[in-house]
């Protein structure tokens, strides 16, 4: 059999994962029995493998996650109010295709952004796109992007993602531009699209650091509506000394 060509052949055509699985196949004297449509699939296996595992890498350097947090390595022990069923429920990611929103509140320290991290983690395993950002440093972004012509694209590319992630809002009221941007963001993205909204503000208070009544209830109405809720209490899990518990806090 002509071994290099068919390596050359496969690298040329991008078909890496099937390249690296012919090499290792023609060093196993055992594969030789195999008949020819066992190589195929088995070529085939690793080719796609190759390819999910590289969209999926895509995924999470575009996501830009704070934390490197997976939904496997979640603390269910910490005293913090964690719904087991609920959240696992969640890192099936059916709510994202049924694009609903996540609301995810509680004191600092009790790992909001930790858990919404390992849930868009598993989002770029299930190849969705996801796109995450601390909400003080968006609407800053947003507000020079108003200015230089940026704006349109920038909501643009916010309405496009299967998975927003507004971590840290509150607890300071929103000023009138940075109102009518969340509710272009809401507006966007409203049943069509998921988004998790971390705070340490009460859901209830909302309406309050929103401020304009009018604005508020259009906001509210699209970020409440259909979005599972997440309440965690207790105290702050960084005043534990344990690696693993540092790691799940915000």
């Amino acid at each position: 059999m002509l071994t290099h060509p068919t390596l050359a052949l496969l690298a040329d055509l991008g078909l890496h994962g099937m390249a690296s699985a012919f090499k290792a196949l023609q060093s196993q004297p055992e594969a030789r029995a195999l008949e020819h449509g066992d190589w195929l699939a088995l070529l085939l296996e690793r080719e796609a493998t190759l390819r999910c595992q590289k969209r999926f890498e895509s995924r999470a350097r575009a996501a830009r996650l704070r934390h490197d947090a997976h939904v496997e390595d979640v603390d269910f022990r910490a005293a913090r109010g964690l719904d087991r069923g609920l959240f696992l429920k969640l890192a099936g990611c059916d709510w994202i295709r049924e694009r609903r929103g996540l609301l995810l509140t509680g004191p600092a320290g009790v790992g909001k952004s930790w858990l919404a991290c390992a849930l868009g983690q598993k989002a770029c395993r299930e190849d969705f796109s996801v796109a995450y950002h601390r909400a003080p440093r968006l609407f800053a972004a947003l507000g020079l992007a108003r200015g230089d012509g940026r704006y349109a694209r920038m909501l643009k590319a916010l309405a496009r993602v299967d998975l927003l992630i507004l971590d840290d809002w509150g607890p300071e009221k929103l000023a009138d531009d940075q109102r009518r941007d969340l509710l272009e963001i809401v507006e966007d993205r409203y049943e069509r699209r998921s988004t998790i909204v971390t705070s340490q503000i009460p859901v209830d208070r909302w309406y309050e650091i929103i401020g304009n009544p009018t604005i508020a209830d259009a906001i509210l109405d699209r970020l409440v509506h259909n979005a599972y809720r997440i309440e965690l209490s207790g105290e702050s899990l960084r005043k534990q000394r344990s690696p693993a518990a540092a790691s799940s806090s915000d």
